[in-house]
């Protein structure tokens, strides 16, 4: 089924021109990954897409009531809302009898509008969404739903915003970054969810273990043209190159018969007979086949590394703590040359934090950190670039110098730098403002390696890079003789690159383990649960009745007993919640007893009907 149709779209930001005369197709099931180096109009291809913006010439044909729901990369909301008012602010209806249970739920004194709300949840079969409404918010980390968006941090609010997208249950879903502010384990549910969902997926990521994983087709948009790869990451790759490698052949093919006819050309033929004259006509196409190029040059990253002595950086006992919340207790650990670690957690465990402690930006609260006196940082943080308004990039450069040092006593000059940046001439007297995303995150990686550190500090320095770039920069790091330290959630990035991890566990505990990423997940997914499985009232959902068993139900029945057990399970949920709210000291009397009464209501509701689900139950096991 067909969903949504491109035709022959181009977008131009004055005399920039993005993208001309492009088309495509979307249909259902489809999970479709978007492929381009930054700068080349990704963003704006899913702005049109989800209608925020229009292109310049052609169109967008979508199927009459297509539902589409669009992350961007910075989303906007009121700040005076809370993550609940924010989550409920949509025309879906399911989600409308879902609230108006909630708001019954809140005033348990009001039988009839409780029945009348349970009814409707009945009616609608919203029980199984409102568990999986719920579930998404606990995956995402937005446990406080009363949280103002006005205290929001950036990531807080982008997952807020993946949230409500997947929450409104739309036909296509387009992503932008999606990946982006999730730590390691939302990425990898999140993974899980779209594998196995319906969902209709657009998404530009740079993440590559999310395309491998998630995605069945890729679009590629390469000098101009598209391409499509219908499979996953690793298909891609090799179809790419399989591609290009056959293009390069009818180059030369296309040059050997431009010589052929530039002969016959310079020999000016005077009787134009027709034949003749498609001849001429057909020369200019061949001229341009034969002259094609590629322009896939290759950042060339090459720095004068300051000298590395014996002593490097140095952590003895270092505690630090913000309140109740304990960052590092007692850690200890002495760098050594070449090192390459990589640093994973969860978010909110101090990762940001123990960076900005090794470069003495912060200050631990005991402990020593000694810094050797041949250690040159060079720290790439989470902010970027400082853009500086009216400032142009090639004036970013020359603030280090009219020449830059390079390695065995050779200069360049910050314009040759910009070119082996990927900044042509006419891109480095563009203001930096007016920079895609990776364009600026690109310009920033070559302010932090032209100061020639030895060793390099990257905080999530894959976000916003597009894959082409990100494949140089691992080159350059495994070649990179200094220290290296790497936060990342970009697993692909991290199995490349590091040698073993700092995994920070949360309550001041750091786990040093000798191997990357996957290494680790293969470990971590070996050793026996820590904490008990709570027995829960989702019990009865984990019995799979037989064959012969259900059909000794009707299928009314049938229906009833399923319903029952999400019925059940969406309550024990309400009920936990309202039992986490008694912890609260500061409740008043009145407080402790209006909410004794909601507790009250759900109590018996869950009793009911685990009753009539053991009434089923025994049916079928007689």
């Amino acid at each position: 089924m067909n969903y949504l149709t491109v035709e022959n779209i181009s977008k131009s930001y004055g005399e920039l021109e993005l993208f001309s005369e492009l088309s495509f197709s979307i249909h259902k099931d489809d999970k479709i990954a978007f492929v381009a180096k930054n700068g080349s109009g990704k963003t704006s291809i899913l702005n049109i897409l989800s209608g925020a913006d229009v292109p310049d010439s052609g169109q967008v044909v979508m199927r009459n009531g297509l539902r589409i729901s669009f992350l961007s990369q910075s989303p906007q909301f009121n700040s005076n809302l809370t993550i609940n008012d924010t989550i409920f602010n949509s025309d879906s209806p399911q989600l409308k009898i879902i609230e108006n249970y909630e708001k019954a739920l809140q005033n348990p004194e009001n039988i009839e509008a409780y029945q009348k709300a349970f009814e409707q949840m009945d009616i609608h079969n919203a029980w199984e969404f409102e568990l999986q409404f719920k579930q998404i918010l606990s995956q995402l980390k937005l446990d406080n739903l009363n949280q103002k968006i006005s205290t929001m941090s950036g990531g807080q609010i982008k997952r807020l915003a993946l949230a409500q997208a997947l929450i409104s249950n739309p036909d296509l879903l387009v992503l932008d970054e999606p990946t982006n502010h999730l730590d390691l384990e939302m990425i990898e549910w999140l993974e899980h969810y779209f594998a196995k969902s319906q969902f209709t997926l657009f998404m530009v990521t740079h993440d590559r273990y999310f395309l491998e994983r998630v995605c069945n087709e890729i679009i590629e948009l390469d000098h101009g043209k598209l391409y499509t790869y219908k499979g996953n990451y690793s298909y891609y790759l090799e179809n790419k190159e399989a591609r290009i490698t056959q293009e390069q052949v009818e180059t030369g093919k296309a040059k050997q018969l431009f010589k052929k006819e530039l002969e016959w050309m310079r020999r000016q033929p005077k009787a134009r007979t027709t034949k003749s004259k498609s001849r001429i006509d057909d020369f200019s196409d061949i001229k341009k086949r034969a002259h094609q190029r590629r322009k896939d040059h290759k950042i060339q990253l090459e720095i004068n590394m300051e000298r590395l002595g014996s002593k490097i950086v140095e952590f003895h006992n270092v505690s630090k703590s913000f309140e109740d919340k304990v960052i590092l207790d007692g850690f200890e650990y002495v760098f050594k040359r070449g090192e390459r670690i990589g640093i994973i957690g969860k978010n909110g465990t101090g990762k940001s934090t123990f960076l900005n402690m090794l470069t003495h930006s912060i200050k631990p609260d005991t402990g020593k950190i000694i810094i050797g006196d041949t250690v040159k940082f060079g720290y790439y943080t989470q902010g970027g670039i400082n853009i500086k308004p009216q400032q142009k990039v090639i004036d970013v450069i020359k603030e280090f110098g009219e020449f830059i040092p390079l390695a065995k006593g050779r200069q360049i000059s910050a314009k040759q730098l910009l070119e082996r940046f990927l900044f042509d001439g006419k891109k480095q007297h563009d203001y930096v403002e007016k920079l895609s995303g990776g364009e600026q995150k690109r310009l920033y990686l070559c302010t932090v390696l032209i100061q020639n550190p030895n060793f390099l500090i990257l905080d999530e320095p894959t976000n916003d890079l597009d894959i082409v770039t990100l494949n140089i920069l691992e080159e350059f790091l495994l070649d990179f003789p200094g220290c290296l330290l790497v936060v990342s959630h970009d697993r692909y990035f991290m199995d490349k690159i590091v040698d073993h991890l700092f995994v920070f566990k949360g309550d001041g505990k750091v786990q040093d383990f000798p191997g990357n990423y996957s290494d680790y997940r293969e470990y971590d997914l070996s050793q026996p649960s820590q904490t008990p499985t709570e027995k829960t009232v989702t019990a009865p959902s984990e019995k799979k009745a037989d064959t012969n068993k259900a059909q000794k139900l009707s299928y009314n029945e049938q229906k009833e007993y399923k319903n029952l057990e999400s019925k059940i399970r969406a309550l024990e949920l309400d009920k936990k919640a309202l039992e986490e709210q008694f912890n609260d000291t500061s409740l008043t009397q009145e407080k402790i007893n209006e909410l004794s009464q909601k507790l009250q209501v759900i109590i018996d509701d869950i009793e009911t009907k685990e009753m009539r689900w053991f009434e089923l139950s025994e049916k079928f096991e007689s």
